[in-house]
């Protein structure tokens, strides 16, 4: 999320973040993450539990998957928001990108609603915005020591408590699969630990 945000959407204090599957581990970090930059965090989420989790972690404002746009629209006086963090991808792209205020930019994470989505680049055109990939792996292996550098600066935030990744559950190592199957079914909350001994 440090990569998605600082390297890819230049995220800056007082802009207004949408973060999609926000109570999973990734969400969870993206909404922990830009309330700690000082972002207004408005998180989606599929169940009531879900929610609890998401402003837990530093959401300002939750709203339901089903219908995400127009409560965002509601909740921004028709703006929009700066940025949209998408790991789910599928059926929700098209409104994420119309959720975006001018100039807004949305951040690709993945595809966990498994359909990767088309672009129509009149889109991007209309309102001037942006759609950005976020590959840190790839990034940090083509720069030694951005790695060392994002560390540098998360560990402050890690150590004053503003960033803690939530974990729900912890599996011993044979239950493997059971925590694989809890996340592919998106039944997980937060961070799943597997204990190695």
């Amino acid at each position: 999320m440090h990569f998605a945000y600082r390297l890819r959407a230049h995220l800056q204090a007082g802009e207004t973040v949408l973060v999609h599957g926000a109570a999973g581990g990734l969400g969870s970090a993206a909404c922990q993450l830009a309330a700690a930059y000082g972002a207004r965090v408005l998180a989606v989420v599929s169940s009531p539990a879900k929610a609890d989790l998401a402003r837990a972690c530093g959401a300002h404002d939750v709203v339901p998957a089903d219908g995400f746009l127009d409560q965002v629209r509601s909740l921004t006086d028709g703006r929009g928001v700066d940025v949209v963090v998408d790991p789910v991808g599928g059926d929700r792209f098209t409104d994420s990108l119309r959720a975006l205020a001018t100039h807004g930019r949305l951040v690709v994470l993945g595809f966990t609603g498994r359909e990767i989505p088309t672009v129509a680049v009149n889109r991007l055109l209309l309102r001037n915005i942006a759609v950005l990939g976020a590959g840190s792996r790839e990034y940090y292996q083509d720069h030694p020591g951005a790695a060392a550098r994002a560390w540098a600066e998360l560990t402050p935030l890690m150590n004053s408590g503003a960033i803690a990744p939530p974990v729900t559950a912890t599996y011993p190592l044979a239950q493997t699969a059971a925590a694989l199957r809890a996340i592919d079914e998106r039944r997980a909350l937060g961070r799943l630990v597997i204990r190695l001994r």
